[in-house]
This record gives C-alpha cells, sequence and structure tokens, in this order.
C-alpha cells in the first residue's frame, strides 16, 4: 500500500493500522465497536454504507489506472462462452462452434491496436479493456498480450465466480460488486467500443453504451458490431426504426464489421475526420 505522497501534520492511517494489530488482547480490544472503521468489514458491508462502498469502487479503479497512466481505452464487449477455435468441438451448441472464429478476430484486433498504443503512445492510449472474463474476453487480453502490452480486466463477482483470464495485466486487474460502476468504467476512457456476439450481459452493455450516446450523456466514439449476420439475425435494427421507437439517424450511431482488419480501418478513418 502506498502512502499518500502530499504532506500534512497528521498520522498516517497505515501506520495507525499496524499500532492496532499490536494492541493488547482484552475484551475491549476484542469488541467490534473497537476497530477502526476502515480496518472493519463488516461495518463496511451495512445497508447504510452502501454509499461509500459505491464511492470506493468508483475511486479505486480509477486511482490505480491513473498511477499506471492509462489515458484512454479500446473497449472489448463480447460473449464468455465462445470458444477459441482450438476448442470449438466442446461448444454446448453449433452456433457456438460457428462464432468461435470471432475468438481470433477478437484476438488479432486487439493485438494491432495494441502494437499500435504501443508505437505511438508508450502503451498509454487506446489500452485494450475488456470484462476480465472468458471466450471473447479473454481472447481481448491475449490480443494484447501477444503484441507485449497491457490490457485492462474489469471482473464482477457472480453467483458461479469467474477467475480473471491469465492475459489480463496482474496490476490492471480489477473485481466488482456493482455492475454500474464497472459501466462507468468501461466507458469512462473510451475511445471505440467494439461489440462481438454474446448473450444477456453483452446485449445489456451494447445497448447501455448506444442509449448514452443516442442521449448525448457520453461524446460517439467509433462503435463497432462484429458479426453482422449474428446481430440482425437477433435484433431487427430497422424495424425499431421503422416503429418510430428510435430514429433513423440513431442506426447510423454503429457500424458492421467481420474481420480485425476492417475495424481498425474504421478506427483509423474515425481518427482522420
Amino acid at each position: 500500500m502506498n502512502k499518500d505522497n502530499r504532506r500534512h501534520p497528521f498520522r498516517h492511517a497505515v501506520d495507525d493500522a499496524q499500532v492496532v494489530k499490536e494492541i493488547p488482547d482484552t475484551p475491549q480490544t476484542r469488541s467490534p465497536a473497537y476497530k477502526l472503521a476502515f480496518m472493519d468489514t463488516d461495518f463496511l458491508c451495512r445497508e447504510e454504507l452502501r454509499p461509500v462502498r459505491l464511492q470506493l469502487e468508483l475511486l479505486k479503479p480509477d486511482m490505480l489506472m491513473n498511477e499506471q497512466e492509462i489515458i484512454s481505452t479500446v473497449v472489448l464487449f463480447g460473449g464468455a462462452r465462445i470458444p477459441e477455435p482450438s476448442k470449438k468441438n466442446e461448444a454446448r451448441t453449433q452456433t457456438l462452434a460457428e462464432l468461435s472464429k470471432y475468438y481470433d478476430e477478437a484476438r488479432e484486433f486487439a493485438r494491432l491496436v495494441t502494437l499500435e498504443s504501443i508505437e505511438k503512445s508508450g502503451g498509454r492510449e487506446n489500452v485494450i479493456m475488456s470484462g476480465g472474463g472468458p471466450g471473447v474476453m479473454e481472447a481481448a487480453n491475449r490480443g494484447a498480450a501477444d503484441a507485449g502490452g497491457r490490457s485492462i480486466g474489469l471482473n464482477i463477482v457472480l453467483p458461479h465466480e469467474q477467475a480473471p483470464n491469465p492475459y489480463v495485466t496482474p496490476e490492471l486487474c480489477f473485481n466488482f460488486h456493482y455492475f454500474a460502476i464497472r459501466k462507468m468504467h468501461f466507458l469512462m476512457r473510451a475511445k471505440a467500443i467494439v461489440v462481438f456476439p454474446g448473450g444477456f450481459g453483452t446485449m445489456d452493455e451494447l445497448f447501455e453504451s448506444l442509449t448514452l450516446i443516442q442521449t448525448q450523456r457520453m461524446e460517439p466514439v467509433p462503435f463497432l458490431l462484429f458479426g453482422e449476420a449474428f446481430w440482425r439475425r437477433m435484433i431487427n435494427w430497422e424495424a425499431l426504426a421503422d416503429a418510430g421507437t428510435i430514429s433513423p439517424e440513431d442506426l447510423e450511431l454503429f457500424r458492421f464489421v467481420e474481420t480485425a482488419e476492417e475495424a481498425l480501418r474504421h478506427l483509423h478513418d474515425n481518427q482522420q475526420q
């Protein structure tokens, strides 16, 4: 734990935390009431402390990414169940086996973006960010590792706990309790959003991000959907516009792509505009 480098006249909390560990063992010191508030997990998990926990989940990753000099990110969303092609025979459905090609596309896209990031910014801009789990998320972090660069993983505690995939940079691997705060971190530094086929979680991230851009709560960024056939089969985009529930121009907020090279060209085209 790093102490705050700013000078002030007060004793540091880290020092008091060490002193508390060395105090005599008595009925008084064993009482939960005696624990320092910031070291008392039971206290911090109380219902009334939810606002504090929300703040901590916003602050901790932001502070650590600042310390790691992460300026901007390229965010990859996509299904945890999409296998790498060498394991497609283990997929639970034929469709998942066919979608395994996008594992390789995500990996290659992340590799190409990371190579450019290293060359142009020393790996501080357009850093690959994923949900930190398996499937497309693993492919994203793996591609960054292939290029010799760093990548970010934003895991979340689920009933069936997922370990971070082994390709996330350890210093940039975060775990969340609150989906809402995790979503904020996905978008706070995003310079592009790239979405691969997936399920409820991917759909949630897709529409949350599109809604923020549509309502001008977030600046427009390149928004790429890999796999036009998949997305048109799952969502009737034109029907939404025909029904008037979205505007025709909302269909221009995103583009369909099929390959890593095509996606990278769209990013370059956007940068030149």
